[in-house]
This record gives C-alpha cells, sequence and structure tokens, in this order.
C-alpha cells in the first residue's frame, strides 16, 4: 500500500511537471494572475479594516505568546485580552505558539528554521543581533518597508524618523525587516544615587567634578557621619565581576569623564566608529580606578560583584554612592530606608572630568523588541492595526476613554468604594499581566517627559500623568529631571548588528583579554602602561580588522 501511495504520487508529480512543461507560458501567467487576483483581494481587505479600525468579518492570526498570569478563569486560550482583541479589532488567535520561557522559545525558533516547520504568522524577536540575522537568513520573513510605510500610525512613524538609528539591527541590503516595538527613552541613563543624610551631616555640595567625587568619598569614608571606621566604609559601590558599561554599579560616567564610553562602539572626530576601552581616556580612567582602590573608596570585593551584590553594598549602609537609573527609588532604595534607620538618599549630575569632559552611555535608541512577518501570513499588515490601536488608545490615554484607570475593570483597575483605582491592594485578584502581542504600549519620550513634568510642581493632568504621579516617587521625578538635564552627555552605541566575521573566531578572547588587563591595572598586579601592551595587542590579535567591519557594517545600514 505504501508502494503504491509513493508510485501514484510520482505518476502525478511527473503528470504535473509534463503539463507544465507543455503549457508554461499560460500556467505561469494564470498564477501571476491568481497572486495578483488575491493580493488585490487581500489588500482591499486590508484598506477596509484601516478604514473601519476593526476586520468584519473577523480574521485569524497565529502568533507567539510567553507565559503570562491568568486570573477569573482565563486561560491562555480564552482571556480577557483575547476576547477584548476579537470584539475590538476583529482578530483572533489560531495556532498560536505558547513556549513556558525565553529559552525554549529560542530553541524552537531555531529548530523550525532549520527544519522548515510552520512558523507563526507574527513572530516576536528579543534584542537579539544574532537571532534577528538567522531569521532574515531564513527567508521566511518580509521586508516590512511597503507595510510600514502605508499602515504604520504617526507615533510609529515619528519616532522612527526621529532615530533612524533604531532600524539599523533590523536591515539588509537596505531593505527593513522588523517591525519595532516602542520603550521608554533615557529609563537606564546613569546617574549618581548619594547618600543624602551623609551629605548633609558633612554639609556637602553636589559634586561638580570628578575632583570634587573624591572630597565627598574621602569624607564619607573617614568623617563617617554614621560613626562607622574607616575600614568599613567602601564609598562607591561598583561591579567588575562582568561588564562595566551596565545597568548598576556601572562605571560609563567615569570613562565618559575623561573622553570615551567603555565595551561600546562610539564616534571618534571623524565620525568612525571605534572602540571605546582602546581609546586612550580609558587609561586615564583606570589610573583613576587603582588609585581609589588604594584608598579604600571601592571594595576590594567588587571584581566578584554582579550588578545586584553592587547595589547591596549601597543598601546596607556600607557604601554612599550607586551609579545608577532614574529608577532607583523603586528598586533598590526601599531596602536603604529598611536596612539603615534615618538614611536618605538623592541622585546627582554626573560630575566633569579634569578637562571639563562628561558622558555616560546611552543605548536605548527606543525599542525594546520586534516583530517579523511571515511571508506566508495571509494578512500581514494585521499586526500594524493592532499595534496602531495600543499605541494610540492605551500608551496615553484620554480621559473619558475606556482606558482611563487601565486596560480591564476587575483585572489592573476596579470601582473601590465608589472611586476607580488601579491600587492591587485593593483589588481582589488583581492583575495586570496581560497577554499583548506587542508588550505594553509605550511611547518613548513619554514617560521622562511626566516624571519632569512633576519635578517642576506641576499638576498631573492626563490619566498617565496621574498614574505616573501616584505609582513614581518624588525622588524619581527628580532623578528624571537631572537625566533629561544632561542629555546631551548621552552616548550611543553605535553597533547594534550580529557579530562580524572576525567577531566570531576573536571576540571572546579579545573580551577576555580586556576584562584581565583591566582588573589587574585597578588591583595593581599590573602597572597602568600596561593599558599601552594591551592595545597594541588588541588591534594586532583581530581588533583592527573588527573595527574595519565594524564601520563597513554601520556604513551599509546608515547610507541615506
Amino acid at each position: 500500500m505504501v508502494k503504491l501511495n509513493k508510485l501514484g504520487s510520482f505518476l502525478m508529480i511527473t503528470a504535473l511537471v509534463t503539463l507544465t512543461a507543455c503549457s508554461g507560458t499560460s500556467n505561469e501567467n494564470a498564477s501571476k494572475g491568481n497572486a495578483a487576483s488575491n493580493s488585490s483581494a487581500s489588500t482591499s481587505e486590508a484598506d477596509a479594516a484601516f478604514a473601519k479600525g476593526k476586520y468584519d468579518p473577523p480574521i485569524e492570526i497565529s502568533s507567539v505568546l510567553m507565559p503570562k498570569k491568568y486570573a477569573h478563569g482565563d486561560t491562555k486560550e480564552n482571556n480577557v485580552h483575547d476576547r477584548w482583541m476579537l470584539e475590538t479589532l476583529g482578530i483572533k488567535h489560531k495556532d498560536t505558539w505558547y513556549p513556558a520561557n525565553d529559552d525554549q522559545y529560542r530553541q524552537k525558533l531555531q529548530l523550525a528554521i532549520s527544519s522548515g516547520e510552520k512558523l507563526p504568522d507574527f513572530v516576536s524577536v528579543p534584542t537579539n543581533a544574532v537571532l534577528t540575522n538567522q531569521l532574515i537568513d531564513s527567508g521566511q520573513f518580509i521586508a516590512i518597508d511597503e507595510l510600514f510605510d502605508k499602515y504604520a500610525n504617526k507615533i510609529l512613524k515619528d519616532h522612527a524618523a526621529a532615530h533612524p538609528e533604531l532600524w539599523y539591527p533590523f536591515m539588509r541590503d537596505g531593505k527593513k525587516y522588523n517591525m519595532p516595538i516602542l520603550e521608554y527613552t533615557d529609563n537606564d541613563d546613569t546617574l549618581l544615587w548619594l547618600r543624602e543624610d551623609w551629605m548633609e551631616k558633612l554639609n556637602l555640595e553636589a559634586p561638580k567634578t570628578i575632583a570634587d567625587l573624591e572630597n565627598i568619598m574621602d569624607k564619607f569614608k573617614n568623617q563617617n557621619p554614621d560613626g562607622l571606621a574607616p575600614k568599613d566604609v567602601y564609598p562607591l559601590a561598583i561591579s567588575l565581576k562582568n561588564k562595566t558599561n551596565t545597568w548598576m554599579g556601572s562605571l560609563d560616567w567615569l570613562f565618559g569623564a575623561y573622553g570615551t564610553i567603555e565595551e561600546q562602539w562610539n564616534k571618534d572626530a571623524n565620525g568612525n566608529l571605534e572602540y571605546g576601552s582602546v581609546n586612550p581616556g580609558a587609561k586615564q580612567a583606570l589610573a583613576k580606578l587603582k588609585e581609589w582602590m588604594d584608598k579604600g573608596y571601592i571594595h576590594a570585593d567588587s571584581a566578584l560583584w554582579d550588578e545586584g551584590k553592587s547595589a547591596e553594598s549601597w543598601t546596607k549602609g556600607t557604601a554612599g554612592i550607586l551609579p545608577g537609573a532614574n529608577w532607583v527609588p523603586d528598586w533598590p532604595a526601599p531596602d536603604l530606608l529598611k536596612n539603615v534607620k534615618g538614611s536618605k538618599y538623592k541622585a546627582y549630575p554626573i560630575p566633569a572630568g579634569p578637562d571639563g569632559l562628561i558622558g555616560t552611555k546611552w543605548q536605548n535608541s527606543g525599542v525594546n523588541a520586534s516583530i517579523m512577518i511571515n511571508k506566508d501570513a495571509k494578512h500581514p499588515e494585521a499586526i500594524f492595526l493592532y499595534y496602531n490601536y495600543l499605541l494610540d488608545n492605551m500608551a496615553n490615554p484620554a480621559a473619558g476613554s475606556p482606558y482611563e484607570y487601565g486596560f480591564a475593570k476587575g483585572y489592573d483597575w476596579d470601582i473601590i468604594d465608589g472611586q476607580p483605582t488601579s491600587d492591587k491592594e485593593k483589588i481582589k485578584d488583581f492583575n495586570n499581566e496581560f497577554p499583548f502581542l506587542t508588550g505594553p504600549a509605550r511611547i518613548p519620550d513619554l514617560y521622562m517627559k511626566t516624571l519632569v513634568k512633576l519635578a517642576n510642581g506641576e499638576k498631573p493632568v492626563t490619566p498617565y500623568e496621574k498614574q505616573m504621579a501616584e505609582f513614581r516617587k518624588p525622588e524619581n521625578w527628580a532623578a528624571a529631571k537631572i537625566v533629561m538635564s544632561q542629555k546631551d552627555i548621552r552616548k550611543q552605541n553605535y553597533f547594534t548588528g550580529a557579530a562580524t566575521p572576525t567577531m566570531v573566531s576573536k571576540w571572546n578572547l579579545l573580551r577576555q583579554s580586556e576584562m584581565e588587563t583591566f582588573n589587574k591595572i585597578i588591583y595593581g598586579k599590573l602597572p597602568v602602561d600596561a593599558f599601552d601592551e594591551f592595545v597594541t595587542n588588541w588591534k594586532a590579535n583581530g581588533g583592527d580588522q573588527i573595527t574595519k567591519e565594524v564601520n563597513d557594517w554601520y556604513k551599509s545600514v546608515s547610507a541615506k
């Protein structure tokens, strides 16, 4: 029976090939005609949906949804989000992937690409240049240029126009392959969080320079207001374990004081990209760090500390300065207040180096992740209809709109004692984890603008502003104002592509050499001049070639 089926299939294929060979022109034209007809019908249906704001009759799509918490009897196949999506937009799920976690999703995605398994219509892609390029190489996804130009809303288009660099990780041969998912800008920019109770007791002023900061560290250590012995105080909480240009306990601001940002690709005076860790300014920053280590301003265990551990030294009261983002008041500052009676904290601007230079990292062009569109998707434009709605209606909801207080009544907001509230302590079975295809809708500059407005003493007016006033602390508002007052010092990492050919074979060794050399200089196991030998070896062992490849990539994606 099996043999008969195989033979039948072979004969059928042979007949089709013969038929096609005999009448190839007419079949090809017929195929093109059908494709044009289907495309026309699809375009017409899409235009009608955008005109009306929903698909009528409803359409089915497949996508990827990561695990969420469900409440009120909801399930992953039947929940408040999916019911809303069908009712509001005329879109429902079919054959959607529900991976258990990020690792499983990535494995499933890569296996599907290699095996030819059917992929969902809309595939979420984390910020990962290697994975993005694998997906582009697979040939399973379409370039989105035309769809974006025709269907993306003003919020998305305006931000993309203001930040063309957001496209760089998604470009191939001049075409764009991923729809960017917007994130708040400047939310991870570094500033310095100081023990304000120590500053007040020592009658110290804000540090304007690195020299001023050194004076503060000396006072924190040797005249400690809490009565701690000098041997128990290490004023600056930093992490040297994995990266020094990181999200907590970072040193980007110190390298910035000497004209470079380490561990990222910066623009030099000629507009070319250079790796910040081999810039001469890095040597000066390392010399300063060695000096601080010798004076006990930095804990000797910093090389073993990750970001969380560096924060812990601040929250337990043995450090007085924590480099961190505007959101430190949410975490880890509450631990400081709990652990150290009478403690206070405050954000301060980044100080300048001896030549007046100031700089910190800025690696957020307002994109958190992206979505790629399967070439076989029947409704490729549907993701734009969906995301446009979220951006237009939920990212900054209007007063009186259905989303003024949240997404779903009884879930992330409710009427309690006659008043609307989104206080999770008051709402039974509170849940704000909704399986949005794009994650929560965010307008990139809205968060910081709102916090600055609150810091300036203006009253919150819009629902979004009221929510920020309720959930963000005044220290957070003030920190945002400092970040935005120093916006011009933020230095972008211009290389956001996949590893270049030489990076694949050489980068791990170069990074290992960098970390070892830098740590040995900081700890005095190598002289500061060892930096010069490191740079020479870095360039000879692949660094120069990588720099050329990085610049070639940058020119290819940034060409007008």
